[in-house]
């Protein structure tokens, strides 16, 4: 298939559904083959749905349906070998990664004094060391081609703090400390690493998160937002122009940058 992407693969954790699927499709419709990485299960923290391996079929029929490949694949990220696998798949599959979006991720709320210590790990790590491990897995397939591109999804709490969420804040700081890094370590192959800072995103999510607070989704967003825009969260399909924006050549002096995608939440 013709397209921006064309010829390229991505590989995406958290593809399920909510900003990784988003972003799959949008990436399938410009050319790209996807290998989209989901652990598929439920988890029991932070304790709301998690993607499905329905979820990952119906996703894999619509790349299909954009004219482009998908390989499906279930794993956790904090597993190594859950990790180790599905790179090797996609490399036997497609036999290269150019794209690496590192998405998969967990919100929840508790106050710092109060939290468990397996919440406090849960929190961690998916969402920090995961993407340490894939990117482990992912970095030396780019070096080897002398190129690719990593974003990694952080928030807005990645650049600030928030109440009831020290964990979440935490985990995306580092994050982002990790995504600047990567790009000092990774500019002399030829690799390029970017953040993403979204506000609150109309996701299955923030649906959880709505349900476990006892709040519709609306409240749950405008509760955690603020945004200065009127609106109370932005759409998934934003996430992924903006990760389509970085991983094309329009990008191509940009690295360890973040680009925030926070409706004025940030000017407040």
């Amino acid at each position: 298939m013709a397209g921006e992407f064309s010829g390229k693969v991505a590989f995406i954790t958290g593809a399920a559904h909510g900003q990784g699927r988003a972003t799959a499709i949008a990436l399938a419709r410009e050319g790209a083959g996807i290998a989209a990485f989901d652990v598929a299960r439920p988890l029991a923290y932070p304790g709301y749905g998690m993607g499905s391996r329905d979820d990952l079929e119906s996703l894999a029929a619509a790349c299909r349906a954009a004219g482009s490949e998908c390989l499906t694949l279930a794993g956790d990220v904090r597993n190594d070998a859950d990790v180790t696998v599905a790179v090797d798949r996609t490399i036997e599959r497609f036999g290269r990664i150019d794209i690496l979006f590192n998405n998969a991720g967990i919100c929840a709320y508790g106050l710092s004094h109060e939290l468990t210590e397996d919440a406090w790990d849960a929190m961690l790590d998916i969402n920090l060391k995961g993407p340490w491990l894939v990117g482990r897995r992912v970095i030396p397939v780019m070096i080897g081609q002398r190129s690719g591109v990593i974003i990694n999804n952080s928030s807005v709490a990645g650049l600030r703090g928030m109440g009831r969420l020290s964990h979440y804040a935490a985990s995306k700081w580092g994050l982002t400390g990790l995504t600047k890094s990567w790009a000092i370590e990774l500019a002399p192959h030829g690799i390029r690493v970017n953040s993403i800072h979204p506000t609150g995103v109309n996701t299955p999510m923030n649906d959880g998160l709505a349900e476990l607070e006892g709040l519709t989704p609306r409240e749950i967003a405008e509760r955690s937002a603020g945004n200065l825009l009127p609106v109370p969260w932005i759409e998934p399909e934003d996430v992924a122009a903006a990760v389509l924006y970085l991983a094309s050549d329009r990008a191509r002096y940009m690295t360890g940058a973040p680009l925030i995608l926070d409706a004025g939440l940030l000017s407040r």
